[in-house]
């Protein structure tokens, strides 16, 4: 008997479907940053679990014990500075999404995670080509003009550092995917698309953490990638010249630039080698002049603002490292150039945020919640579907350190779902056939998989 399967968004079940829901709609909801977004994230998750009647897997209890944990603490925290409740019961719902996540892909089937793996890499591809959109033909609500000097995408999310970690992450996939079947070109384009997206939202953190995945990937993989990335590089140096503020945008040069680099993803060997340099060539030729406001700007690790309020936050450290300021509570407070006082409610690096709001008490609770999930995570190495959010998550934990993107509720939500994909499967119910070059095919095309004979098929 043989069991044939198309990798779709059919075979994804309930409750997986209603877990993409809740990432699109946080997405659209800016991150789900927002109580109205928030809400709208966490209200499709619990329906999730309602409709999936999902059973905890023993191997989450360490993980959700650890995380409830964390919650009470911050419960706890929250009464004692006098209560700062939206950031309270935000911290305890993102907790809860994260643990309700891994719960529910853990015991997904490899076709419904394949399914799902889909679903996630076509939200990317919608982030990646409206925020392209945006910067290439400067469109407000998908593209921001930071600080007055650079347009950066930022899609629905309006947020350029929280498009990136998204787009960092499905990229991965993406990647990952197209290891297991290399001659597939929709899967090739797909990476494309994402990575040339990563490129135009230009996070460095974004593109640090990528650069870390990638080369894991590359290690798990033993493959470069060469196609999808030197594409991305051609796409995306098309269209920085059009980035400066200042500047009178050039679409027709990124609509070139976004041709060329998908013919480079998609080409072999010297012909994509010679499509890249022409690519780079005519780019350098055509705007010179405009790439020093470009690598004035990102070209460089320093950020004055970073700096100042990483002090600012390892002061209040210091002066109350147990317990912390309470969630929500933290401000972080310097003097500029002119003497002038600046204020942030962020200082762009989660682990620190929460050692200054839960204290080193927290910091070591989210030491075990970490624990837990990596514990998940590395027992399910092996499989071939197992690198793509590995690295993923890897690149996720580097993100961290230097954005805010635990405030949003799709990240968080992003970051369950990819420990539930890097789990061991955990075999509910009889063996079905697999799909062909494991672990899912995160193509915008649907496009069909070959299948292998089951053991049980279908009469």
């Amino acid at each position: 008997m043989v069991v044939t399967s198309r990798s779709t968004l059919d075979g994804m079940g309930a409750g997986c479907a209603l877990l993409l829901a809740a990432v699109a709609a946080g997405v659209i909801a800016q991150g789900g940053f927002y109580p109205g977004g928030r809400l709208a994230v966490c209200g499709l998750v619990v329906t999730a679990l309602v409709v999936g009647r999902t059973r905890l897997d023993r191997r989450v209890i360490p993980f959700a014990l650890t995380a409830g944990a964390l919650a009470v603490w911050t419960v706890v925290r929250g009464s004692m500075a006098g209560g700062y409740w939206p950031a309270v019961l935000g911290t305890v719902g993102t907790l809860a999404v994260l643990v309700a996540a891994v719960a529910l892909v853990l015991r997904a089937d490899p076709v419904q995670r394949a399914a799902l793996v889909l679903g996630l890499t076509g939200v990317g591809v919608l982030v990646a080509v409206t925020g392209w959109v945006g910067v290439a033909f400067r469109v407000p609500i998908w593209a921001v003009a930071v600080e007055g000097r650079l347009w950066r995408a930022s899609s629905t999310l309006t947020y350029p550092n929280a498009a990136a970690a998204v787009l960092c992450a499905l990229a991965l996939l993406a990647l990952a995917a197209l290891a297991a079947r290399p001659a597939s070109v929709p899967r090739a384009l797909t990476a494309f698309v994402l990575v040339t997206g990563l490129g135009a939202t230009q996070s460095r953190a974004g593109l640090i953490a990528f650069a870390v995945g990638l080369g894991l990937l590359a290690w798990l993989r033993r493959r470069l990638f060469a196609g999808p990335l030197l594409g991305a590089v051609v796409a995306v140096g098309a269209l920085l010249p059009t980035t400066p503020v200042g500047a009178a945008p050039r679409p027709w040069l990124a609509v070139a630039g976004l041709v060329a680099g998908a013919l480079v993803a998609v080409l072999r060997h010297r012909a994509a080698l010679v499509a890249l340099a022409a690519g780079i060539a005519a780019v350098a030729a055509l705007a010179p002049d405009r790439w020093d406001a470009v690598l004035a700007n990102r070209g460089t690790f320093a950020s004055w603002g970073r700096s100042n309020a990483i002090s600012a936050a390892l002061d209040q450290v210091a002066a109350q490292p147990w317990a912390g300021s309470g969630p929500g509570l933290a401000r972080f407070v310097w003097l500029d150039s002119a003497g002038d006082a600046v204020v942030a409610r962020f200082v762009h690096n989660e682990y620190l945020q929460l050692a200054v709001e839960l204290g080193l008490v927290g910091a070591a609770l989210l030491g075990l919640v970490l624990a837990a999930a990596a514990a998940i995570v590395t027992r399910g190495g092996g499989d071939v579907a197992w690198a793509g959010p590995a690295a993923a998550l890897v690149g996720f934990a580097v993100h961290s350190a230097f954005d805010f993107l635990w405030q949003l509720a799709a990240l968080p939500l992003l970051a369950g779902l990819l420990v539930g994909l890097a789990s061991q499967h955990t075999a509910d119910r009889p063996k079905t056939a697999s799909v062909h070059g494991g672990g899912g095919a995160p193509s915008i095309t649907g496009e069909e998989e070959k299948c292998q004979k089951a053991e049980e098929g279908v009469s």
